[in-house]
């Protein structure tokens, strides 16, 4: 989000983002894409290095395009392909498939970059468009502006690129998933009993064919996605269907994704949930305890709980923090060398397999440590000791905020008297100011942040 008197930027934490058809137009997804061959395939071209049957023809380059079910993706990814193909790109359509399956198949297929059309957690009416560079990595800030300084420029070619049916290759993603899982007499996950609710979205075929593979006893629900009903009511967005189906069917954990199934968060045999602080604590020690925590560090943003902190402090490893998005998680690792990073919204990283957060990978990962040392994801859980915390989203221009915020901040953190954190930021997928008050008394919680949005509604208004 821009500060006031500044430019707006097309691209937020998370590609572009917006309400299809409105802001994300069939005409917009076009010219984005044009300009993003110009930028990402101007150096990137190979020849015959696809690694896919009619692709790769001449000096090409090659992306590989895929897309959540949303109805209004169905258009979207013809405006893309059009795009990219008319700007000289050959194009693989991977079809429906996770965002982390995108980002794999970019390296694993050799491509020049690809491109995920999604929004991710957001409702159905809205939709998005992200771009992953050669070797499956978000793109720099830098490059995303070089993409949107090309929107206005006017391209021709009379090489155009050719378009293939690439779904086959989604059994590639899936093989790798599986064998990042460590080899053992008996499948990893045997003897467990899980629920998995795929949100209605982009893992509902691809999650639990992997966790039936690795061993578990899948049951599915969010598995049926109409174009319309994606996080309706399911997914790791709203927790509650998931729960009630864990304890129904006497499941050991149930496991939750968003709608691209970048992130997943979990619930235990008792339907209570573990975020992504939680999952990462499990993670964390189980990696340094194998001595393949690199640095003895994990990354996470300045949104993790306080909890978390005191769990890697006794564990004897170190936090780094950066902003909110994965992407910045992403580039302190890559800078850093590190293989675990994360969000606690369920962004979860691990360097050693993935470029980007991927659920069903953090799902395997997270299901074969605990059946591994047998013990049931409740009592994971409680390895970390988690502070209550309170989100508030207040609707609303955050370029509107001005110095007074400081005050407020300092005003929040006095009533903590040290013992908790405070944090003002704006959206970057929404016009709305996040706020988060963590601390020991989850009454104390609430108060502060309510007062807290009360001075964000009030500056807001010019009061």
């Amino acid at each position: 989000m821009a500060e006031a008197g500044q430019r707006s930027r097309l691209f937020g934490t998370d590609g572009v983002r917006g309400v299809a058809g409105d802001e994300l137009t069939a005409s917009l997804a076009l010219n984005l894409s044009v300009a993003a061959a110009a930028v990402l395939g101007r150096a990137e071209a190979r020849h015959g290095e696809a690694g896919h049957g009619e692709a790769g023809h001449g000096a090409r380059p090659v992306a590989v395009v895929g897309r959540d079910p949303r109805a209004s993706g169905e258009f979207l990814e013809a405006a893309v392909v059009a795009g990219l193909a008319s700007a000289g790109v050959d194009v693989l359509r991977l079809g429906v498939i996770p965002t982390p399956g995108v980002a794999f198949l970019t390296g694993a297929l050799k491509a020049s970059f690809g491109v995920v059309i999604s929004a991710s957690h957001n409702p159905a009416a809205d939709n998005g468009i992200k771009f992953f560079g050669p070797g499956g990595v978000k793109l720099p800030d830098a490059t995303e502006d070089a993409i949107e300084a090309r929107l206005s420029e006017a391209a021709t070619t009379r090489e155009f690129g050719r378009v293939s049916d690439a779904r086959a290759v989604h059994e590639l993603y899936l093989d790798h998933l599986l064998a990042t899982l460590p080899e053992q007499p008996q499948p990893p996950l045997a003897g467990l009993r899980i629920v998995a609710d795929c949100a209605h979205g982009a893992a509902y075929l691809i999650a639990p064919q992997a966790l039936r593979r690795a061993g578990a006893e899948v049951i599915t629900i969010g598995d049926e996605p109409d174009g319309l009903n994606i996080n309706e009511g399911c997914g790791s967005t709203a927790l509650g269907a998931l729960s009630a189906a864990v304890v129904e069917y006497g499941a050991d954990a149930g496991i939750a994704f968003d709608g691209d199934a970048d992130r997943c968060l979990a619930v235990d045999a008792d339907g209570q949930p573990l975020d992504g602080d939680q999952i990462m604590t499990v993670l964390a020690t189980g990696l340094k305890e194998a001595g393949r925590l690199a640095g003895d560090a994990v990354v996470v943003t300045v949104m993790s709980n306080q909890g978390f902190h005191m769990a890697m402090r006794d564990a004897g490893i170190a936090v780094i923090e950066t902003p909110v998005g994965d992407k910045h998680v992403s580039a302190a690792m890559r800078d850093g060398g590190y293989v675990l990073g994360g969000e606690q919204s369920g962004h979860i990283i691990m360097g050693e397999h993935a470029t980007t957060g991927d659920g069903v990978l953090t799902s395997l990962q997270l299901l074969a440590a605990v059946n591994r040392h047998g013990v049931p994801l409740a009592a994971a859980a409680k390895m970390m000791p988690k502070y209550p915390q309170v989100l508030v989203n207040v609707p609303g221009d955050a370029s509107r905020l001005g110095p007074w915020t400081d005050e407020a901040v300092r005003r929040a953190e006095a009533e903590l008297a040290g013992d908790g954190r405070v944090l003002v930021r704006p959206s970057g997928t929404e016009p709305k100011i996040r706020l988060m008050i963590q601390a020991r008394d989850a009454a104390l919680a609430e108060r502060v942040v309510g007062q807290l949005a009360e001075d964000v509604r009030r500056a807001l208004a010019g009061q």
